[in-house]
């Protein structure tokens, strides 16, 4: 019995973050809604609100597995940004993340970070499906959600909601650590989340189904996906969890269908992007039991086109990831040939021809791309670069790509091993640092830097740029001091 409770009081305050219940509940055209309590204007500044989204993505980098797949964030990031693109009342940039976790959920936080798990790929039917949590998440952002249960929660038991909403960032990786962290910040104060909670989730729910409708997404698609679920809790033995932290009681499951059914009928095929995305997320980035199955990749095989081809590519998949470099690449070569430009088989053939110690051939066949506009394909050359021993090339690239995605973890690590290899000491040293702060571990990247500064001459241009870092990441480092006492 206490384990039940445990995970009740887990679920009620999740239930301000989580996407899973996407519930509409009546059709309204417009996205005006009855004001449910406070804009949250006088608990949060915008720039406040980034500033924490900045901070807890760090945390999530550090300790949760997130999934740093160029291909997998380029597709998920692109369907996220057609849907912003249809939100009303955005003030924040968007930014989208996948989690290895077999646990079908998705949560949103400051600064217009949306998390998914990768197991939505595995029980949505289609794009729309998918679509369909996302544009919950995106709402709860542009209707300021969290920072509304912030000002709540400092109503009733002040500060209480920096050590919460870091226990359940946690709990996306550690679980047990994260509860037992969540359930002594909450103490006295669930039943307030949870009355909160259901209003929130009610303006989600209707300004969502509105979003993903003007985005050209099919509206069914919403409680289709809840249905789903619904049957499939009927005969588990354990609901998903998506059920756990929002109960799905037959007449809102009716209003969500009574409010897609008044909308215009759509037939919308989900893009060939999301069948492959589906088959690489299940076939490399899976939480425990393997989830690209013969028997999914066989029902992909007897449907259209798109499905058809990613069936052979999430054989491919399979291939790659047992290593078996040849029989991926028959697979991939013909293929390619017919779509020379399809990025998911450029990638792919890259890591076959590097597996088969190939690498030049990997370099000959990206660079006759136009790689300039496609982060992925660059991050393909640099690390094919890298994989060749051309070690300078890979720097050449990779400085211009980390002037404008110094969020990339990935580039970061390939710049650090193409300085080590190059002998450069002190660039190898910078580019760790990057990747430790966004990792949150700023006292570590500060002291990286610092030997960087000292390997250099003094008062060249060199240590000018490492010190001046060095001072911002100290700012840093005050500016999150406040939301670490949690």
């Amino acid at each position: 019995m206490l384990k039940r409770l445990k995970k009740s009081l887990f679920a009620s305050f999740l239930a301000t973050l989580l996407a899973g219940n996407a519930l509409p509940t009546h059709a309204d055209v417009a996205d005006s809604l009855p004001d449910i309590g406070t804009t949250a204007g006088g608990t949060l500044s915008i720039n406040q609100e980034l500033q924490m989204g900045d901070f807890y993505v760090r945390q999530l980098r550090a300790s949760a597995p997130l999934i740093n797949d160029p291909l997998l964030n380029d597709y998920i990031n692109q369907l996220g940004q057609r849907l912003v693109a249809h939100a009303n009342s955005v003030r924040t940039p968007f930014h989208f993340y996948l989690i290895s976790n077999d646990e079908i959920n998705a949560f949103a936080f400051f600064g217009g970070n949306v998390v998914l798990h990768s197991s939505l790929f595995r029980v949505t039917d289609n794009e729309s499906q998918l679509a369909s949590v996302m544009a919950h998440e995106i709402s709860h952002v542009t209707q300021r959600h969290l920072a509304r249960a912030m000002e709540e929660q400092q109503r009733n038991a002040p500060l209480t909601w920096v050590g919460a909403l870091g226990s359940i960032l946690l709990a996306m990786a550690s679980p047990q650590a994260g509860m037992a962290a969540l359930t002594g910040t909450l103490a006295g104060s669930q039943q307030g989340v949870i009355t909160f909670t259901q209003g929130n989730e009610q303006e989600a729910d209707r300004i969502g189904i509105q979003v993903l409708q003007r985005a050209g997404f099919d509206p069914q698609a919403m409680p289709n996906f809840l249905q789903k679920l619904a049957d499939q809790s009927r005969f588990a033995s354990k609901p998903p969890e998506i059920l756990l932290t929002h109960p799905l009681p037959d007449s809102r499951l009716a209003d969500a269908r009574n409010r897609a059914n008044q909308m215009r009928p759509v037939v919308v095929q989900s893009s060939q992007d999301y069948y492959m995305a589906k088959v690489r997320a299940l076939g490399m980035y899976a939480a425990g039991r393997n989830q690209l199955t013969d028997e999914m990749l066989n029902d992909l095989s007897k449907g259209n086109t798109r499905e058809q081809q990613a069936a052979q590519y999430g054989r491919a998949v399979q291939f790659l990831q047992a290593k078996s470099f040849d029989n991926a690449k028959k697979i991939i070569a013909p293929l390619l040939a017919a779509q020379p430009n399809n990025v998911w088989y450029l990638d792919i053939m890259t890591d076959i021809d590097i597996g088969l110690h190939q690498p030049q051939q990997a370099v000959t066949l990206l660079k006759a791309q136009k790689i300039a506009d496609n982060p992925v394909l660059q991050l393909n050359l640099a690390n094919a670069y890298v994989e060749s021993q051309q070690p300078a090339a890979a720097s050449r690239l990779l400085y211009r790509y980390t002037w404008s995605h110094p969020d990339d973890a990935n580039a970061w690590d390939l710049l650090a091993q193409a300085s080590a290899a190059q002998g450069l000491r002190d660039e190898e040293l910078s580019a760790r640092a990057e990747g430790l702060a966004l990792n949150g571990q700023l006292a570590q990247a500060i002291t990286a830097l610092s030997s960087a500064s000292a390997q250099v001459p003094l008062g060249s241009l060199k240590q000018a740029r490492y010190d001046a870092r060095i001072d911002q990441l100290r700012q840093l480092q005050q500016r999150f001091r406040q939301y670490q006492k949690g």
